[in-house]
């Protein structure tokens, strides 16, 4: 039986990482959780420390220093696909924005796509967001799908199911974007570049459960860079595509 990993990036999440851990043990018992944390100085890697005991399939990667969402992705991605006895690899929120009720539906759905979204933009939708949040998120994804070229509703999607077997496929250092904009770039890369099969599935995604949101200028200000990198990346393969 081959082994599920969720990875769970941390930056200060105290408030909120043994309750989503013992959510997800709660639902699905047999999967394997890692913690990617990035030295919180709020003593998040130290809970889950002392938690570890409790929870076999529970493991947790320190990093030295915060270098963004995107490098404890990769860093945790390349740890995670040396063992082969992993079957898929799972990312998703620690501040309880996603809900484990969606996991077996993501595992299940891995027989006929390689990635599986969970989407707020494909019959999901948000939990209590005010109306200029909402907006933003929509006019963001918009901009990024169609500079991306992606045939996805949710580009920025952070919940997603991945096949081992692509993740060993993927260049990591193809992949530059070092905040959330990583979601988009990770995305293209194992659909544009590696031929990823993909299926959205809907969810509800819900309010941060405690804690500040990590949102911030350079967050911001890469999330309208990524999408032209992302564009002109497209041009170049169609130009180099018409040369041949």
């Amino acid at each position: 039986m081959s082994k599920d990993v969720i990875l769970l990036p941390t930056y200060n999440e105290k408030e909120n990482i043994h309750f989503i851990i013992k959510e997800i043990f709660r639902i699905a018992p047999d999967i394997w959780v890692k913690i990617i944390d990035d030295n919180s100085p709020d003593g998040t890697a130290q809970i889950v420390k002392d938690i570890l005991s409790s929870y076999p399939r529970l493991s947790l990667l320190e990093r030295k220093v915060k270098t963004g969402l995107g490098d404890a992705y990769k860093a945790a991605m390349r740890e995670v696909i040396k063992d082969k006895e992993v079957g898929s690899v799972i990312t998703m929120d620690a501040d309880g924005s996603h809900s484990p009720k969606y996991l077996q539906e993501m595992l299940k759905n891995l027989d006929k796509a390689d990635l599986i979204i969970g989407s707020r933009y494909a019959g999901g939708g948000v939990e209590n967001w005010e109306w200029w949040r909402k907006n933003l998120s929509k006019f963001g994804n918009l901009y990024a799908r169609i500079l991306s070229g992606l045939p996805v509703n949710d580009v920025t999607a952070g919940f997603m199911c991945i096949r081992r077997e692509l993740l060993e496929k993927l260049n990591f250092e193809s992949i530059h974007a070092s905040g959330y904009s990583f979601l988009m770039e990770f995305k293209y890369n194992l659909i544009r570049v590696l031929g990823a099969r993909v299926k959205e599935i809907p969810i509800i995604f819900l309010q941060r459960r405690g804690g500040k949101t990590k949102f911030s200028i350079h967050i911001f200000s890469e999330g309208l860079k990524v999408p032209w990198r992302l564009f002109f990346k497209r041009l170049k393969v169609k130009f180099s595509a018409k040369l041949c």
